[in-house]
């Protein structure tokens, strides 16, 4: 295979394949990322459904630990999957993750409550949300790399962009499944069992998407190293038991990934929590907010993925960082005077018998005193999307040009692997817990802004270490390492 203009002419067939690939390949990522958030979508309600009654602050913060878990095991995923991926395909390994991500989710669709179960339903409520984890720690780099070894070396970031579009599709997705199902039906029988109803979706989604996975054939530079006897026979430890190679992972998750993945979580997750739980908008208008925010923003994922074919990866998501550092707290600010209700700080008390601590908003009255905070009653819409639309150019900036970049930082042999484990160590752990991270900062300090400090402070890491050691991919052509294989 002397090029990748020789392998596959850039005629409109060829376009048209790699648009079949990328949509195959979305397709499925988004709906594990669909899969993977419905969980997250739904904190607020499902909470006080998996914990003992008495204290919906402290089921939130449990139901929240829960939904870590599933971020935290994230890199596991990534090492089993990745090197499954690297030995025998592409394609095999995320066939399976898809199939096990749909499996789990349905699972929740039928899992008793604590009220009918008792301790069996948050246990096992876990134990899914370890598989999930697991699953998604695999389809990322699975979906990344297939779509990247598909596509012609000067347009990858464009190309890879859409799969970057996938994980906030699939949040869009799982809010507006959301909010259909509760404009079906009454207040009170969502709460009873109409939750259940996106979990049990997921069965035919996934469906549909095995269905067009197994038509698609493996990666061709996967395909053609593996013709030559060119592939690793230990893929974890050519990936970690080497320096060079360990040394490019680290800063990738140091100078890339950390930040990146904060940034997106704070940007979606964090503000939507924020505005539940801190700012007391109801529940579906926050939900709406976040909507329409990312609606409106997603394009953007594709525009810094072509610019970052034209003037680097490296840049952009430098910018993003710093960018997001500078104007969080104002940011923040602003949201807190648009919701209406004029929370100032927080009140937290710890429960004697289990140690978690209960948060609640603060407002003053009349009198100018501080009383409990009432759930807004006229928050302004327009102006809390355009803040949570800010933080969705942030989140385009860093997310839209990564794929590539990580990609491009690592040979063939071992890409699957390497890329997989910072990627989800910066995403899983990194940015995963910052909900949780930043809800319980709140509720410890007072503070309403004091959440904010975490991802400001994993973001200037990133900008530091990124800026000094990142080196700049969009040259690399990685179809010249099968070049001269076949």
């Amino acid at each position: 295979m002397a090029s990748r203009a020789d392998a596959i002419p850039m005629g409109s067939t060829a376009e048209y394949s790699i648009w079949r690939v990328i949509l195959a390949s979305s397709v499925g990522t988004m709906i594990e990322w669909y899969d993977f958030y419905i969980f997250g979508s739904l904190a607020a309600v499902l909470s006080p459904k998996f914990y003992p009654a008495g204290n919906d602050t402290i089921a939130l913060i449990a139901y929240l630990s829960t939904f870590a878990v599933g971020f935290l095991v994230r890199p596991f995923g990534a090492l089993f999957f990745g090197r499954i991926g690297d030995l025998v395909g592409r394609k095999y390994a995320f066939l399976v993750t898809l199939t096990i991500m749909g499996g789990a989710t349905a699972l929740i669709g039928f899992l008793p409550t604590y009220a009918t179960a008792g301790w069996f339903a948050p246990v096992t409520l876990l134990a899914i949300r370890v598989l999930q984890g697991l699953a998604l720690g695999g389809e990322y780099g699975g979906a990344a790399v297939y779509v990247a070894e598909h596509v012609p070396d000067g347009k990858r970031g464009f190309y890879t962009s859409f799969i970057q579009i996938t994980a906030t599709l699939g949040l869009f997705v799982s809010l507006i499944v959301i909010l259909v199902t509760q404009s079906w039906m009454s207040k009170e029988a969502f709460s009873a069992w109409g939750w259940r109803v996106p979990f049990l979706l997921s069965i035919i989604l996934v469906s549909i998407s095995l269905y067009i996975r197994l038509k698609m054939k493996e990666s061709p530079i996967f395909a053609s190293i593996k013709s030559a006897g060119m592939t690793s026979a230990q893929p974890l430890k050519d990936a970690f038991g080497k320096w060079e190679n360990l040394k490019r992972v680290l800063i990738s998750l140091l100078g890339a990934t950390a930040g990146q993945g904060v940034v997106w979580y704070t940007g979606q997750f964090y503000a939507l929590f924020y505005m539940q739980t801190v700012l007391k908008i109801n529940t579906r208008t926050a939900s709406i907010i976040i909507a329409i925010a990312l609606l409106i923003g997603m394009p953007l994922f594709t525009l810094f993925g072509w610019l970052s074919d034209k003037i680097g990866r490296k840049k952009i998501m430098m910018a993003g960082c710093l960018i997001a550092v500078l104007t969080y707290i104002p940011i923040y600010k602003a949201m807190e005077f648009y919701a209406g209700n004029n929370v100032e700080t927080v009140k937290s008390t710890k429960n004697k018998v289990t140690g978690a601590i209960a948060l609640t908003p603060l407002s003053r009255d009349a009198a100018g005193t501080l009383v409990p905070a009432k759930e807004a009653p006229n928050p302004n819409v327009p102006m809390l999307v355009l803040l949570v639309l800010i933080q969705v150019v942030y989140v385009c900036m860093v997310y839209g040009p990564i794929a590539a970049y990580l990609v491009e930082a690592f040979p063939a042999r071992i890409r699957y692997t390497s890329l997989s484990l910072p990627y989800h160590i910066g995403n899983g752990v990194f940015g995963g817990m910052v909900p949780l991270i930043g809800l319980s900062i709140c509720a410890a300090t007072g503070n309403i802004l004091a959440g904010l400090y975490y991802p400001m402070i994993v973001a200037s890491m990133t900008f530091i270490v990124g800026s000094l050691l990142l080196k700049e991919t969009h040259g690399t052509l990685i179809w010249d390492e099968v070049s001269g294989m076949k």
